[in-house]
């Protein structure tokens, strides 16, 4: 028996030591275990967000609705057959956004809300979209509408001690999804330059921007054609290269997210253009789950001083002197 028994503590003890296989290292890629409580703060920062967007950022469905003229479906309406924007539609889409995000946000019913949110969401933007352009910004945001859902009920939220892969693949796509952004808006400079990989970075594009867009401080850029044309290569680069973001961690992680913090604060000081959603959806890679200890701490501490004031009156809990105060007996 000894003998079996320590046969059996061998084989466990060499089993310990095994690298997992190729298979087993991408799906623990794909699905990371990582506190409930980051993907509960995650997903209510993103519903509160949604109802920012629709009143900041793409906010003209409603009125764009009375202009079924000039409207154009994407091919995602064309796809599915989604009937022309008019204003008993739009309507209904606001008051849906409305109620559906404000339950997911408190965690209420987070699958039927939030698919909902996400269905809702995904037809306000194509509407808004179809009357011109398509803002990349919106990829990352639109993803994660579709994928938080899939986590369900998180018990205790915020306050969640869990840790889970249910909550780790949602967030894995967010963060696949904010780094295309970047990724494919270089596959698309390249594409528009004929699959050149230098036709964008050469050009004058930037020039041309400010010139379209002049605010702030690209119209004291113009002057400098060749400082531009540097900062078309070095914006060019980041983006093809942005995919190893996604292999960071710890320092070089909070670096990384600090460069494209960076590169978007630079983007809308010279040409007033912003990237708000995909600036949210970049919390995906934040430790979110210590917002919750961090804030508990802060009031407790000031709990703690405003119970010690008020026990006695000092910080130390002794009685404070009054100016003119007799004593109570003869101990003068």
């Amino acid at each position: 028996m000894t003998a079996v028994l320590r046969a059996e503590d061998e084989a466990r003890s060499s089993g310990a030591t095994e690298r997992p296989s190729i298979g087993e290292r991408v799906i623990g890629w794909f699905l990371p275990v990582v506190p409930d409580a980051r993907l509960a703060i995650f997903r209510s920062v993103v519903y509160l967000f949604v109802l920012l967007d629709i009143h900041l950022l793409v906010r003209d469905p409603i009125p764009l609705s009375r202009q079924p003229e000039l409207y154009s479906p994407l091919m995602l309406a064309r796809l599915f057959h989604l009937p022309p924007p008019s204003l008993p539609l739009t309507y209904s889409l606001y008051a849906l956004l409305w109620v559906s995000c404000l339950l997911a946000a408190a965690n209420r019913l987070p699958r039927l809300a939030g698919y909902v949110a996400a269905a809702a969401f995904t037809w306000w933007t194509a509407i808004g979209m179809s009357y011109g352009k398509v803002d990349h910004d919106h990829l990352a945001l639109v993803v994660a509408l579709w994928v938080l859902p899939s986590a369900g009920v998180i018990r205790d939220r915020w306050r969640s001690t869990d840790r889970s892969e249910r909550s780790g693949w949602p967030l894995k796509c967010v963060q696949i999804a904010v780094v295309f952004t970047y990724f494919l808006s270089a596959v698309t400079k390249v594409r528009s330059g004929g699959w050149s990989y230098v036709s964008w970075p050469e050009s004058a594009i930037l020039t041309w921007a400010i010139v379209r867009r002049p605010h702030g401080l690209g119209q004291f850029l113009l002057p400098y054609p060749g400082l531009l044309h540097v900062m078309q290569w070095f914006a060019y680069l980041a983006e093809t290269t942005s995919l190893v973001v996604l292999w960071l961690r710890g320092r070089a992680l909070l670096f990384a997210a600090l460069f494209w913090l960076g590169f978007h604060v630079f983007t809308a000081a010279i040409l007033y253009i912003h990237f708000a959603p995909t600036l949210v959806c970049w919390l995906a890679f934040a430790p979110l789950e210590r917002f919750g200890p961090w804030l508990r701490g802060v009031r407790a501490r000031r709990a703690a001083r405003r119970g010690g004031q008020g026990a006695g009156g000092g910080a130390t809990g002794e009685p404070l002197p009054v100016v003119g105060d007799q004593p109570v007996d003869d101990r003068g």
